[in-house]
């Protein structure tokens, strides 16, 4: 008989790699298996400053520009400036007893007259100690207001793009004056039969108001201002603004937040 054999011990078998325990920094999912955290990917500077799209540089391109702003307040100033020096000179020679260029019989003419206040005569008789700093300052917070808003304008605002210089070259134009004669030249003399009607019905209503044909003269300046204030109220009952699309407005959507995804359940030993 032959003697038994004695039993083989069992080779150490070795787990899979992937069946290895999970670290201590490790979680693990409620079957066992470890959990995969999946952390966003940090932005990349590509991502930060992401480069313009087509759409933002055509806004860009639509813009308002500064150029036109600037040349456009720029006529309107020297257009004022001109129209006043010529009528100090020209009308200043003109005799009491025709003091005035008739243009259209008694309608429209051209007189020279220096005023001292603001629009039909406000703080005319004020002194000049409280006058001259009022208009003053009244003219420079319209300029920096009319600056301020032209740079926050979207391209669909076509009146103020207008209107805009047009009151900066008046303003300008009237405040030279205010600085360097401290009263301001108006040569243009209107005269109208609706004039009339209007004092009419408003001394109904105003005690001591004159009733006249006559309406204050005026100077281009104060022409540009009236045509750039209907400008403005024009965009304020036409203008639909719209959310404006910001520069980079295409870049890639930021990373979802991390999530908590269980992998995938370990194959069975076999």
């Amino acid at each position: 008989m032959s003697e038994p054999s004695e039993p083989k011990e069992a080779a150490a078998v070795e787990p899979p790699a992937e069946l290895a325990p999970a670290s201590a920094a490790e979680e693990v999912g409620p079957a066992g298996s470890p959990i995969v955290r999946h952390e966003p990917t940090p932005a990349t500077a590509e991502t930060e400053a992401a480069p313009l799209g087509e759409t933002d540089l055509e806004m860009l391109r639509r813009r308002p520009s500064y150029v036109f702003f600037g040349g456009l307040a720029s006529i309107s100033l020297f257009a004022d400036i001109g129209s006043k020096a010529w009528a100090e000179v020209v009308l200043s020679k003109r005799t009491m007893q025709d003091p005035s260029i008739t243009l259209i019989k008694d309608h429209l003419s051209f007189t020279l007259a220096y005023n001292k206040g603001g629009a039909w005569g406000l703080l005319h008789d004020a002194s000049e100690a409280v006058r001259r700093p009022f208009f003053l300052l009244v003219s420079v917070l319209a300029i920096a207001f009319i600056v301020s808003l032209y740079s926050r304008l979207a391209p669909t605002q076509r009146a103020l793009k207008w209107g805009l210089p047009l009151v900066l070259g008046g303003a300008l134009g009237n405040l030279s004056d205010r600085i360097t004669r401290s009263s301001v030249i108006d040569f243009i003399d209107y005269r109208a039969d609706w004039i009339e009607k209007m004092n009419t019905f408003i001394a109904r209503f105003s005690k001591g108001w004159a009733v006249t044909d006559h309406w204050p003269t005026f100077n281009v300046a104060d022409i540009f201002i009236c045509i750039g204030v209907a400008l403005m109220a024009v965009d304020m009952v036409t203008s639909r603004r719209k959310p404006a699309e910001t520069p980079g407005s295409n870049a890639p959507p930021p990373s979802a937040p991390a999530q908590d995804v269980p992998a995938s359940a370990p194959p069975a030993a076999s």
